[in-house]
């Protein structure tokens, strides 16, 4: 089996050691609420490297959280909503309806991004088998 790109792992929120067990349980916009698996099913590494290692990922979703009410923000002014402009509460409710769905993508890719990125000693193991 070919191994896939760290590029690719990120998307499919695969393990950052073996890059082919699954990081969370559930899809991402499931009625059932996705949880993080506490070890990779395929090379038991725990995600969790200390207590409250996932801390770190609010930061990350916050910035990811900004960054998508600022697009929100330029992307309605852009395409004109003559409503936003008579009103900031349709303003407000259009960020905020923005916000509540993209926040299960927040939760996922802000752990993933931590895992992979900000975790140093998490390199490719590709024979990282149990």
């Amino acid at each position: 089996m070919k191994p896939i790109s760290k590029l690719q792992a990120v998307i499919q929120c695969k393990c950052p050691r073996c890059r082919e067990g699954a990081i969370f349980t559930g899809n991402m916009y499931a009625l059932k609420a996705q949880g993080t698996n506490e070890f990779c099913p395929v090379c038991n590494l725990r995600f969790e490297r200390e207590p409250g290692f996932f801390y770190v990922a609010m930061f990350i979703s916050y910035a990811m959280n900004v960054a998508e009410m600022i697009t929100i923000s330029v992307a309605a002014y852009i395409l004109g909503l003559d409503l936003v402009y008579e009103n900031l509460w349709i303003y407000a409710g259009i960020i905020l309806v923005g916000v509540l769905l993209f926040s299960p993508f927040n939760y996922r890719y802000s752990r993933v991004f931590l895992l992979h990125w900000l975790t140093p000693g998490l390199g490719y193991e590709p024979k990282a088998k149990p």
